[in-house]
């Protein structure tokens, strides 16, 4: 019966790296727990356990910080997580499956001699790389199911306050006004609202939406690089609020 896994045998079985292990016992995350008689370190049944909520919780989107804070929380027990987890692998087959459809109609069209022009094929591909790239198929599966929830009126309503608020925000940082100030506080909140009504309050998701427009030099023809002192100046708006 197998009483422990030394460091490098773990990797090997899961696929991860030892440097990866390493890591998470460096920073607390996952150390352990158990000594051979010759003194080598071994993990237990116990901390195998944890590291499948580990990674789980890492598939669906959480940060280090993020997953230690989690694993403490009554909310997110063992079962809950790999609930979660599920979910999210049953909305990347789903994603896959509808991939599967469009590539089935394109190939349809095409044997039928029916024209697609360059164009679209070149939207289409933009539009999947470019979010494939920065988010994953859970997280897409989710925006679509976010998206059904608050509805093609809602959408049209956040669509047509975006481009107003960041009006404000800039307007804003371009008098110089203090981050702290009350008014760009006020803009900062409606800020979040948005972000958390189209992220649901997924951390993994806000994240990738962040790093989408950060690096991205167009998001529908917005100027990425020309928003990025805007998106400087509204994060030292929420550091100004936690302080």
């Amino acid at each position: 019966m197998q009483t422990g896994w030394k460091v490098g045998e773990l990797a090997r079985r899961t696929g991860l790296t030892v440097r990866t292990l390493h890591h998470y016992d460096q920073v607390g995350l996952l150390r352990p727990s158990r000594r051979t008689p010759a003194g080598h370190r071994l993990y237990g049944e116990a901390d195998v356990a944890r590291l499948q909520r580990i990674q789980s919780l890492r598939r669906l989107g959480f940060g280090l910080d993020e997953v230690r804070d989690a694993l403490d929380r009554p909310d997110l027990s063992p079962l809950r997580v790999v609930q979660l987890h599920l979910e999210r692998v049953r909305g990347e087959i789903r994603l896959q499956q509808r991939l599967c459809e469009r590539l089935e109609a394109i190939a349809e069209r095409l044997s039928a001699a029916e024209e697609v022009s360059a164009d679209e094929f070149i939207q289409t591909i933009e539009a999947m790389t470019m979010f494939e790239k920065y988010y994953t198929p859970g997280q897409l599966e989710e925006l679509r199911v976010r998206r059904e929830e608050l509805g093609e009126d809602r959408m049209r309503e956040v669509q047509e306050e975006w481009p107003k608020l960041m009006d404000e925000m800039r307007a804003e940082m371009e008098r110089g006004t203090d981050p702290a100030d009350e008014r760009v506080q006020a803009l900062a909140r409606r800020w979040s609202g948005l972000v958390r009504e189209f992220t649901g309050g997924n951390p993994g998701i806000e994240r990738s939406l962040g790093n989408l427009y950060q690096n991205e030099s167009s998001v529908q023809g917005m100027d990425v690089a020309g928003m990025r002192p805007l998106m400087e100046y509204v994060q030292r708006a929420h550091a100004a609020a936690k302080s």
